[in-house]
């Protein structure tokens, strides 16, 4: 998807009036029935600020005030939800400000979305906020909702039914704001906050998310991010919120939606794949979709798990058939379901019929009055930090609340799958909700949630700094070729194989004769890029017949330079990279088979600088992971080794405003090591000169 360039200001964080006004202004209110305005002054109905007032604006109403400066004279407006035509907007904003508003909202489209003559009254919105210091919602959003200050500032119905609570919204989209919040009433959840953010002339998700850092009712934060202007800014907020609250983000855009991304709020699309990576690295936990948004935010707003490099899961299930669904779908996200220690089993064995599988998962037969027993058993465990658990509602055969807090053992939250329908399953999730226990309603949302409190628990643990690399090489400019990027390899202390630049055929000859074959014979231009697409390399030369044949295929393109290098031992290749990311800045770049990596996206990102040991787990987020422990009685990575690679490059692309990218790639793991086989370093200087290729 297409990116955009940082360069939003952080603003002071003054959002209280405009979540927690003391008193409102409708601007454009309306007695038809059908009208936005109307929609929008029923919302807001009920509110009482406090030591102010809900005031209905509009100048052709004898019953309504003709001004915002009319109904400030009658008590405070902090907030005005600005509900006229698109080409008012910007003049009733600055009257708003101008009467001692100072926030306000615009629900209403016809901006940069719909583009043409709306992105010039998108830009005049902006004018004004800059010149006023008013703080503006929108527009093209559906509003928001503050239950705790009782303020719905939404046209969509029904959202005032939802209750207030600790879980917080921030989307990109007014419309997904409003089904998330839906989504989490049904749950059994109650919300703090929850806002849409519209075409974000200048409230963006960093704003709000600063407010909330600081937000005494809110517990945990769902983040929905369709676009992003300000990589760095977003990073940071992300970073501030999650050192307090966990942060469950759900990224647009991992299939080619970008057109309509753009046209939904105006705004350009960030990576798909960058954007997860960012906001993993600043702490917040990943999830695909808005279901398991909705699990996993409400798993931790109720419970968290201890922070652990490593965290296991004990499964109990009262059926074996929904069991089985969980256990396969933990599995399939890659969750430690250790085998239980003996003790636990022996203990389980005391508890439950003979034929049952004990070793975990736990299987009771059906829920009985000893479940309760079980899960404290399992969670006793000491591989066991979290349990995920279903049962089937059968009253008769156990009160299942009951049972799940005799089964909570210190510090190892309970994801407890309840399943059944009815109001009496409504109170129970209610009562397990109330009782810091974390529910859903099928096997697939027990390992959403527990999936959550396991990442939340991975980004919390304790990991240990390393001492900076030493002095990084700076002044980084020009173009450079093949052997000039490898001797700049060599000074982060990255491995290469012998070679030697040659300038004729002698040369080319006497390196034969001094490395001895076979040798990888290339083209050395630093204008060339993809040397194999000109076919400017050839591999295991050995004899000097074998070279010279192989010289007039190089001078046949045009080489006048060559590079004789010697042929390195077999392992698994690497494609280890740093870039500047218009978005989000520099970052490296680690995956399998070079142009395999690039073919099946099987990539793993971070944000640089980075300390070693970040970069070391980024081999356990390779699909073909496998390769790299030995498979077939191949090399294994090391990953501490890799980790000062990464580190290195991710620091001298940092160090170097002008270095844009450098790639090496193969870079191939072997029995002595990992070593570097080909390099490619792209500068400004460079990347200017360069013609298109």
């Amino acid at each position: 998807m297409i990116r955009t360039a940082p360069g939003t200001t952080r603003r002071p964080n003054n959002l209280a009036p405009l979540f927690a006004p003391r008193g409102i202004a409708v601007v454009g209110a309306s007695r038809t029935r059908n009208k936005l305005g109307a929609a929008l002054a029923r919302s807001l109905s009920g509110f009482a600020g406090e030591g102010g007032h809900l005031a209905l604006v509009n100048h052709r109403d004898d019953t309504m005030y003709a001004s915002v400066r009319d109904a400030a004279e009658n008590g405070p407006v902090d907030l005005a939800m600005i509900c006229v035509p698109a080409p008012a907007c910007p003049a009733v904003l600055a009257e708003a400000a101008a009467a001692g508003a100072r926030a306000a909202v615009i629900c209403g489209g016809g901006f940069a979305e719909a583009g043409g003559p709306g992105i010039g009254l998108q830009r005049e919105l902006a004018e004004v906020v800059a010149e006023s210091g008013i703080r503006l919602l929108g527009p093209n959003t559906s509003g928001f909702l503050a239950p705790h200050a009782g303020v719905t500032a939404s046209f969509v119905p029904g959202i005032a039914q939802v209750r207030p609570g600790r879980v917080a919204i921030v989307a990109a989209s007014g419309g997904v704001n409003h089904a998330l919040a839906f989504l989490l009433g049904e749950a059994g959840h109650g919300i703090s906050l929850a806002v849409g953010l519209g075409n974000g002339v200048d409230i963006t998700a960093p704003d709000v998310l600063d407010y909330l850092a600081d937000d005494p009712a809110t517990g945990a934060v769902a983040l929905h991010v369709e676009s992003v202007a300000d990589g760095a800014r977003l990073v940071a907020a992300v970073r501030r919120v999650a050192a307090r609250l966990p942060v469950v983000a759900l990224v647009v855009g991992k299939h080619d939606v970008g057109a309509f991304a753009a046209s939904h709020t105006g705004a350009l699309a960030t990576s798909w794949r960058t954007a997860r990576a960012a906001l993993a690295q600043a702490g917040a936990v990943l999830v695909d979709d808005e279901r398991e948004l909705v699990d996993a935010v409400g798993a931790l707003a109720v419970t968290r798990a201890r922070p652990c490099a490593e965290p296991g899961v004990g499964v109990v299930t009262a059926q074996a058939g929904p069991g089985l669904l969980l256990l396969d779908d933990l599995r399939g996200r890659r969750v430690n379901v250790p085998e239980l220690a003996a003790a636990t089993q022996e203990t389980l064995a005391g508890i439950l019929p003979p034929l049952t599988f004990q070793r975990n998962p736990v299987d009771t037969g059906r829920p009985g009055p000893d479940l309760g027993r079980v899960l404290a058993t399992v969670g006793a465990d000491p591989e066991v930090d979290v349990i995920a658990a279903y049962a089937l509602h059968e009253p008769d055969a156990v009160d299942l609340v009951a049972a799940a807090r005799e089964g909570r053992a210190a510090g190892v939250p309970i994801v407890l799958g309840l399943g059944g329908v009815g109001e009496q399953v409504v109170r129970n999730r209610r009562a397990l909700l109330d009782a810091g226990i974390a529910v859903a309603t099928e096997p697939r949302g027990v390992a959403a949630a527990t999936a959550a409190l396991l990442a939340d628990a991975r980004a919390r643990r304790s990991v240990p700094a390393t001492p900076p690399a030493g002095d990084v090489p700076t002044g980084i400019t020009g173009a450079y070729d093949e052997h000039q990027a490898k001797e700049l390899l060599g000074r982060l202390g990255v491995a290469t194989m012998p070679r030697r630049v040659c300038h004729d055929r002698s040369a080319a000859h006497a390196a034969l004769a001094e490395l001895g074959g076979p040798v990888a014979v290339k083209v050395l231009d630093a204008a060339i890029l993809h040397k194999t697409e000109v076919g400017g390399v050839h591999l295991g030369v050995s004899a000097p017949a074998e070279l010279d044949a192989v010289l007039d295929k190089l001078d046949a393109i045009g080489a006048d330079r060559y590079l004789v290098e010697t042929m390195a031992p077999p392992g698994v290749d690497l494609v280890v990279g740093a870039r500047r990311d218009p978005v989000f800045g520099p970052l490296v770049l680690l995956g399998l088979g070079g142009t395999t990596a690039e073919a099946l996206a099987d990539v793993a990102l971070r944000l640089a600088p980075l300390t070693a040991a970040e970069a070391a787990t980024m081999p356990g987020e390779l699909a073909g992971r496998a390769l790299l422990d030995g498979w077939r009685g191949g090399p294994v990575l090391d990953p501490d080794e890799l980790g000062a690679v990464v580190t290195a490059l991710g620091e001298l692309l940092a160090a170097n405003p002008t270095l844009d990218e450098i790639e090496v790639n193969p870079m191939r793991v072997t029995v002595d090591g990992l070593v570097a086989l080909d390099a490619v370093i792209i500068t400004e200087e460079a990347d200017d000169a360069q013609p298109d290729q």
